[in-house]
């Protein structure tokens, strides 16, 4: 199983209704120009869908259930961690986040894919990856995590490379 987690506002929630809309066997039904609409996640969100013989489910949690995410860490081989780019007052409370999973002893196997989201923003209304990078201290996150820390630049509003957000995923699942 795949964790999506992060802060709350970060996108999340329109992350996975993309995943869906485009990957999902009732994509067909749903208007692919459309933005989802989204209300922030009380509990937990679950949405499975098969990606050529994959078959990947992903578990959202809520950004404010944050102290029991931990209830689902035991099945999980992947974690989906969001930043929001536009967010600057977040990016600490969000790091610390970040830490406490890499940290965490039932996420010691798991590989984890940061997504740096919100990239359509306007760039003076938001950060770059190499501002993100250096507030977080990205290369030593990756340095000394013992487990495979890889990150990408996403638009989940846009759906901008949500394909490689699959291919990890389905990559991991092999």
């Amino acid at each position: 199983m795949t964790l999506l987690l992060g802060a709350k506002g970060v996108g999340k929630t329109l992350l996975l209704k993309q995943l869906r809309a485009i990957y999902a066997v009732k994509a067909a039904e749903e208007d692919d120009e459309a933005v989802p609409a989204t209300i922030a996640t009380i509990g937990t969100n679950l949405v499975s869908f098969t990606v050529g013989k994959e078959a990947i489910t992903v578990r959202e949690m809520g950004g404010a259930m944050a102290p029991i995410w931990s209830s689902c860490f035991e099945d999980a081989q992947n974690v989906l961690f969001m930043f929001d780019l536009a967010n600057r007052q977040q990016t600490a409370a969000s790091c610390i986040l970040l830490l406490e999973l890499i940290s965490s002893p039932e996420l010691q196997k798991a590989r984890f894919l940061l997504l740096f989201n919100k990239i359509d923003i306007e760039r003076d209304m938001r950060m770059t990856i190499i501002e993100l990078s250096s507030l977080i201290r990205l290369d030593d996150i990756v340095a000394t995590s013992k487990q495979d820390v890889s990150f990408t630049e996403i638009s989940a509003r846009n759906k901008t490379n949500l394909d490689v957000i699959v291919d990890w995923i389905a990559k991991g699942a092999r």
